[in-house]
């Protein structure tokens, strides 16, 4: 009995297609073993595309899937982005295949984005839109019995049949790559092909690189097949691929301590507005001479009113004067004449006061102005609002109602002064691992038979530290080793935060899941999945669109002290990033130091955990004993993380005490 095949052409204009047609005669030409079923052409719209697969695979009655157009990179190509996600099985030995074959014919093959794989019991692949593409890719998919192969053993069959048939020419169609002087795209059949005279630069194919976790363990990857990525090069990255966020409206609070301004800011008024007192004292008019006067004060008269002849003044440091006065004289040069008794033992209320010397104009005060001038500039774009509360105070000094600033917290306050922000990422975390509790007590794993005595300090570390920040911290829990548990987690953190950071399951066990569920399950790109580093050799990180926005995703190692010091040497520049801290600053500071212990080096670069002091003499680090980076205690106090440079079989030893070395800082500096 014949396959059943429908063929769904993406394109812009239906009349054009040439694709469509094409793979129905090579079909139909393949000796009954294909028939048609379903033909559709639809508009290059993810949706539509995505709910006509959808349509096809729940009716049970088609075997195979073949799309045509939208998988290169030109504005409308959707098509891997509609259907990856419905992928159950993915299949990039298929992918590989068919890019590896069209790049003997062009370099431009490279920008094709092929998926193939199973939705259910459905086969489908995607094919390039050009006619020339479809005629290569099916070469290598019907050849020596490709197709027929993976069809049997979808539908349950061994396979026996399409291995005796291999070799003999049965189901095989020539391979052999057609001659053409003429070079095409393989992303989009409407697109005009280009001069083979045209020099490009051929671009790695993004392939999947994690192992199937629905195969069996013997066929995991015996080697990891990602790059072992420079320090700074993955540094880099991270930062290169960090978004910007959105504006926001938010009233001024101190929540916004570590928040960048995104607009100069200017003085809304003078200020003072108003001429006031630098003492405590009495405001005076200059032309009075010493002698006794009355006292008023402002649990008598306001401030804004006029002070009669004969009066002065009762005020203290930085209060306003009287319209009328324009002196003030210090307590300490004063006399008290009389008071009014009380019913307590003190003197009473103040009535009469000798004044012992003669102010001139202005003295013990500050003129409208002398701080800020109306119109000028207080705070420049760019400049982060440290927690150190000088430029908050400021901000709440010259009492501005519009400022625009990069913010972190959508905590709201009660605040006439409204700020205009980026909003700092919310960051999603969680931990993987059957073996791990949590250190609540609560939850499976904590007691009898599965009790192993692991408790999870990841997760209680990451989020002190991200809250002590000022960052809103989603906590996802522990995710338990399978696929379905991983995928509903981290959907949840795409749908609730911009950043997520997972530790354990990153390295090469067989129930080591984030990369390819990542990559498999939500069309994510791995940006590096090894580092030349210790601790951390199999942080990951990786990035998908979600909903229009682009989304990270931080897999840290499982070992307590490789997770802190990733977090430190990769999430903050993602986290400073994305709140627009200036280039300058996104990474944290270095400094040099002492070594006061000795620092063994590796062959990869280390981080080595210290107390920095600050003495007399410069900054002194001294170690915090062993480094193994399942030791969570050498992070204990550590408020410095010593670079050790990597060692050579020619020189390896140790930096020595006494040794100048690089050091970030991570908290604040011992005496």
């Amino acid at each position: 009995m014949p396959y059943k095949v429908a063929v769904l052409t993406a394109a812009a204009d239906a009349s054009a297609d040439k694709s469509g047609p094409l793979l129905r005669d090579i079909l139909a030409s393949q000796g009954g073993d294909f028939n048609i079923a379903k033909s559709s052409i639809v508009p290059d719209d993810k949706e539509q595309i995505s709910n006509i697969v959808k349509e096809w695979c729940s009716s049970g009655q088609i075997d195979w899937i073949v799309t045509t157009g939208g998988t290169g990179f030109g504005v409308r190509d959707c098509t891997p982005e509609a259907i990856a996600p419905l992928i159950e099985r993915h299949a990039p030995g298929l992918a590989h295949a068919m890019m590896a074959h069209s790049l003997t014919q062009t370099a431009l093959a490279a920008l094709a984005r092929p998926v193939a794989g199973t939705i259910d019991k459905t086969f489908i692949v995607t094919l390039p839109g050009s006619s020339k593409a479809v005629k290569e890719n099916m070469d290598v998919l019907l050849g020596n019995g490709l197709v027929l192969h993976a069809l049997d053993l979808i539908a349950g069959g061994s396979g026996k049949t399409v291995h005796a048939g291999m070799g003999t020419g049965h189901a095989s169609t020539s391979t052999q790559p057609t001659d053409s002087v003429q070079v095409h795209h393989h992303h989009h059949h409407h697109h005009e092909h280009v001069s083979q005279n045209h020099t490009h630069h051929v671009p790695i194919p993004r392939t999947l690189l994690s192992h199937d976790p629905t195969q069996p363990v013997s066929l995991r990857h015996r080697e990891s097949r990602y790059p072992l990525l420079d320090l700074d090069a993955a540094i880099d990255l991270v930062i290169k691929h960090s978004r910007l966020l959105e504006i926001v409206e938010k009233p001024f609070s101190v929540a916004l301590s570590g928040h960048v301004l995104a607009e100069d800011v200017y003085a809304p008024q003078d200020v003072p507005n108003t001429r006031t007192t630098n003492v405590d004292g009495y405001a005076v008019r200059a032309s009075d001479e010493p002698g006794i006067y009355r006292v008023l004060s402002p649990l008598l008269v306001p401030r804004n009113k006029n002070v009669p002849n004969g009066y002065i003044y009762r005020i203290n440091t930085g209060s306003p004067l009287p319209p009328n006065m324009d002196a003030v004289i210090m307590v300490e040069d004063t006399k008290l004449i009389s008071s009014v008794e009380s019913d307590g033992d003190d003197n009473g209320e103040e009535v009469e006061v000798e004044t012992l010397a003669k102010m001139e104009v202005g003295e013990n005060t500050r003129a409208p102005g002398s701080d800020v001038k109306k119109g000028a500039l207080v705070l420049q774009k760019g400049l982060v609002l440290k927690s150190g509360g000088g430029e908050l105070g400021t901000v709440a000094f010259v009492g501005q109602k519009k400022v625009l600033f990069l913010m972190a917290s959508a905590t709201l306050y009660p605040s006439i002064v409204q700020v205009q922000v980026i909003r700092k990422p919310v960051v999603a975390i969680l931990s993987t691992g059957n073996e791990i509790a949590d250190v609540s007590g609560i939850g499976p794993g904590t007691d009898g038979e599965d009790w192993t005595g692991i408790w999870d300090t990841n997760r209680p570390s990451l989020q002190a530290l991200l809250q002590g920040m000022g960052y809103d911290v989603v906590d996802l829990g522990i995710v338990k080793d399978d696929i379905k548990s991983h995928v509903d987690a981290l959907t949840e953190g795409l749908l609730s935060a911009d950043i997520i950071i997972t530790t354990g399951g990153t390295s090469m066990g067989s129930t080591d899941l984030l990369k390819p569920v990542i990559e498999r399950y939500l069309n994510g790109t791995i940006r590096f999945g090894r580092v030349k580093v210790k601790p951390g050799k199999p942080t990951t990180f990786a990035t998908l669109e979600h909903h229009g926005k682009t989304k990270s995703i931080f897999a840290l190692p499982g070992n307590p002290a490789s997770a802190l010091v990733c977090f430190y040497i990769f999430v903050v520049p993602a986290l400073r990033t994305m709140g627009g801290w200036p280039a300058s600053e996104r990474k944290l500071p270095t400094v040099t130091v002492t070594l006061q212990d000795p620092c063994p080096r590796d062959p990869r670069p280390e981080y080595h955990r210290v107390h920095v002091h600050a003495t007399s003499d410069g900054l002194n680090a001294f170690s915090t004993g062993g480094q193994r980076s399942s030791r969570v205690a050498s992070l204990s106090g550590a408020n410095g993380l010593v670079y050790v440079p990597p060692g050579t079989k020619e020189d390896h030893a140790p930096l020595p005490t006494g040794s100048k070395a690089r050091a970030v800082l991570i908290g604040e500096l011992y005496n």
